[in-house]
């Protein structure tokens, strides 16, 4: 970045206007307290943010009325651009220059010729050889493309440009085009490009696959489209432009399709934050999302990934989970259920812990699915993803910091606002940070019957896990002090394990009795017995009762509710496995 900056603005292609633009944040707009104020129709009140730092431009788009370009690509959120790009705001074209370039430029024109006709004649001296790769072998990209997935990714690259070039998206900004009328265009054009191209497409293609393809990827999801309405997939992931995986059945398989470039991923991504708030760029190259339907998302772009924008999408199935489907699955027991539909019923606050990938927030959906129709339920994430069937129903969810670095919300605030808002049930997606202090006060003063999950690879490690997020929160407790509270707070761990099949399963069912001196007891009502491989590599076993009994099995009793003790016994598993 040079060291001074210079602003240029254009009107309807009048005459430009430049000024000095030292770094720093600059609002537009029409409205007289921006700093560089735009007077016409086309301009909102409060348009763009451009920020002028000595190692970035930037652009971010205030939910204008027309919509902020650079180059003739929306701007979703934010977005970095180079010296001498085009930004379009309505009727106003903004360029940022170094005032100094065209000088350098003609100071070293006569240099720069006779040092181009050196190297012109020591290169046809020489004798012409292959220049050697010298990027390292793990860094490399192997798309292991086929011949006619090449042809299909160069057709598509070409329509792309023609579409973009033929929607004239200036011309649409400044006639205030809606969103759908903008799906619409495309759609239209999409359709006439692939018929003028038709003869020369290879006998191969299906054009209408290949328009829906193009038109997917400008306006949509892309490549992403196809695999987000198949239900056998559980999980997309995208390494780069070039590289899709997905997973069926705990399996992952590389997918033919591909995307046309990077740029084509990053605007993909830029879809998927903008509509909720957040953003991506080179300053917060990573973003957790959700799509419409749930399904979790996470982000990650240059420069932290080495071989492009990656996209990580955890789908959640059309059609919710229940328990009785998860029995049918095997991941867990009828005899299991009725427990924990028992646990929900006495206030027992219950976490459900595991591994990445195991399920936990599925699972924890199902169980809030036991939680009472006339009580308030609160719920709080950092991006929503619970879908309880429960009517009152009140959904929170966490908010990142702004392009300033302020105005962030985060998951502990959320817990200590619930508290105000008379919640009977707090539901937390996952407890990762300080917000476990919060959440182990809650449930220890009067808001029995929560729910939350917990990363940790066996119930004894919940404990831990949850003392370490505890000094988190920036209170210096001595540790006895955080068992006590863990100890009193915590009366169910459901654990959930990921086997080698692939197969989701309930490993543990593990009660917290307390404190007994300095170590917290713990002992396991229900746990997996793993008997072997079938011939289809499918895990052989169930989940079966330890002989123990929770120690409060008569508070069960004395509220009148009815769970038969035989539940608990190992020799009558078989009567409670489905």
């Amino acid at each position: 970045m040079p060291a001074r900056l210079q602003l240029v603005i254009q009107q309807d292609r009048g005459s430009e206007q430049s000024f000095n633009l030292p770094f720093g944040v600059y609002t537009l707009g029409q409205d007289k307290s921006n700093k560089i104020v735009l007077k016409d129709e086309s301009i909102s009140w409060k348009h763009a943010v451009l920020s002028a730092r000595a190692d970035e431009l930037a652009i971010e788009d205030l939910n204008s009325n027309t919509g902020t370009y650079v180059e003739g690509e929306r701007v979703r959120n934010r977005q970095v651009f180079q010296l001498n790009d085009r930004v379009q705001l309505g009727k106003y074209t903004l360029q940022v220059r170094d005032p100094d370039a065209g000088k350098a430029e003609a100071a070293a024109a006569p240099e720069k010729a006779a040092s181009s006709a050196q190297a012109k004649s020591q290169t046809e001296a020489r004798p012409k050889t292959v220049e050697k790769d010298e990027t390292p072998p793990h860094l490399r990209r192997r798309s292991g493309l086929s011949p006619e997935a090449r042809i299909r990714r160069d057709i598509k690259r070409q329509v792309h440009k023609e579409l973009l070039d033929r929607l004239d998206l200036r011309r649409m900004t400044a006639e205030n085009i809606g969103e759908t009328a903008l799906q619409d265009r495309a759609r239209e054009l999409v359709d006439q490009i692939i018929n003028d191209v038709r003869e020369r497409l290879p006998a191969k293609i299906d054009p209408q696959k290949l328009a829906d393809e193009i038109y997917n990827e400008a306006v949509k999801l892309g490549p992403l489209e196809e695999y987000l309405a198949d239900d056998t997939i559980t999980e997309i992931m995208v390494n780069g432009h070039d590289q899709i995986f997905v997973e069926r059945k705990g399996r992952l398989t590389k997918a033919e399709t591909t995307f046309v470039d990077d740029a084509s991923v990053q605007a993909i991504i830029e879809r998927i934050v903008a509509p909720l708030g957040r953003r991506i760029d080179e300053s917060k190259p990573y973003v957790d999302a959700r799509l419409p339907d749930g399904s979790r998302v996470n982000a990650i772009i240059h420069p932290l990934s080495l071989v492009g924008p990656c996209i990580t999408i955890r789908k959640f199935a059309k059609v919710p989970f229940t328990v009785s489907k998860l029995i049918e699955m095997g991941a867990l027991t009828r005899g299991v259920a009725e427990f924990i539909d028992i646990c929900v019923k006495v206030r027992k606050n219950i976490i459900v812990s595991g591994g990445t990938g195991t399920g936990k927030t599925t699972f924890l959906n199902v169980v809030s699915g036991y939680l009472p129709e006339h009580e308030r339920i609160v719920t709080v994430e950092d991006a929503a993803e619970l879908r309880l069937p429960q009517e009152h129903v009140v959904r929170l969810e966490s908010r990142p910091a702004n392009i300033e670095g302020t105005g962030a919300i985060t998951i502990r605030d959320l817990v200590r606002n619930a508290l105000r808002m008379r919640p009977d049930r707090i539901v937390v997606g996952e407890c990762r940070g300080g917000e476990a202090l919060d959440m182990l006060q809650a449930m220890n003063t009067g808001h029995e019957g929560s729910l939350t999950t917990v990363h940790a690879n066996t119930p004894r490690d919940v404990i831990s896990r949850l003392e370490t997020m505890v000094l988190m929160s920036g209170m210096e407790l001595p540790v006895r002090a955080i068992r006590e509270q863990i100890g009193s707070a915590i009366h169910m761990i459901i654990h959930l394990s990921r086997f080698q099949d692939g197969s989701r399963r309930v490993s543990k069912v593990t009660e917290v009795c307390g404190m007994e001196g300095d170590k917290i007891v713990m002992q396991d009502l229900f746990e997996f017995k793993q008997e072997g491989l079938d011939d289809a590599g499918k895990v052989v076993g169930t989940l079966i009762p330890t002989g123990n009994v929770p120690t409060f099995i008569d508070e069960i009793r004395s509220r009148g509710l009815k769970l038969d003790p035989a539940v608990f016994d190992p020799s009558r598993a078989e009567e409670y496995a489905t």
